[in-house]
């Protein structure tokens, strides 16, 4: 997963280097995902420079060997995990996928190595820094000293969730103390019911009747 990761990262590279080129050309792009269907067609259609074609294609050709890479592992390393348990109920919890999954469960390997799931949000680097005096108590972001793709998982599960409690969580902390703290409250939240489907094999509050 973690060879996966960095992949990805290389091919949001070569991504952002084909946005420069047509930035460059003065094209103007209207799709939100230039590399979908209707982006394809559109980068096929496009007349540009011969130096700017020919690097475009390219990295279109680059792409597509990562995307190949990318899909291949993935579906290598979900297949391998398709029978444990932990992977399963970690899919129940909203806005949680098989690719997801995978992270938390290759990354946090042996839950029970953690006796409550505030230790696990403090090893993946989600809890505030804390600093105490005689009299003052001051609390400030998050250490992000810990593991940084359960982390990374765990926000990018919640950017995906519009309802349900840790959606309406974020929401309601939105309003009040702004997008990044909501979204960090809700990632910590996600990542407690990570913890108890790891350690359960199932999320006893996903099951309750709303």
């Amino acid at each position: 997963m973690r060879h996966r990761c960095k992949l990805v990262a290389l091919r949001s590279g070569l991504k952002a280097q084909v946005h420069a080129v047509l930035a460059k050309q003065g094209v103007h792009v209207p799709l939100s995902d230039l590399f979908g269907v209707g982006g394809t067609k559109l980068l096929d259609e496009l007349a540009l420079d011969a130096p700017f074609q020919a690097r475009v294609l390219s990295l279109r050709r680059l792409i597509d060997a990562f995307t190949f890479e990318i899909d291949t592992l993935a579906g290598r390393t979900c297949g391998q995990l398709a029978r444990d348990p932990g992977f399963q109920a970690v899919q129940t919890i909203p806005g949680v996928g098989p690719v997801l999954g995978a992270v938390f469960l290759a990354e946090i390997g042996d839950v029970t190595r953690f006796c409550r799931p505030e230790k696990l949000c403090s090893w993946a680097g989600m809890t505030p820094r804390h600093r105490e005096s005689d009299t003052k108590v001051h609390r400030g972001r998050i250490t992000k000293q810990g593991n940084h793709l359960v982390r990374w998982a765990a926000v990018e599960a919640v950017q995906r969730l519009h309802g349900g409690a840790i959606g309406r969580t974020r929401a309601r902390l939105t309003e009040r103390r702004g997008a990044n703290i909501a979204k960090v409250a809700a990632a910590r939240k996600l990542l407690t019911l990570v913890y108890y489907a790891l350690r359960d094999g199932h999320v006893r509050c996903l099951a309750r009747p709303a």
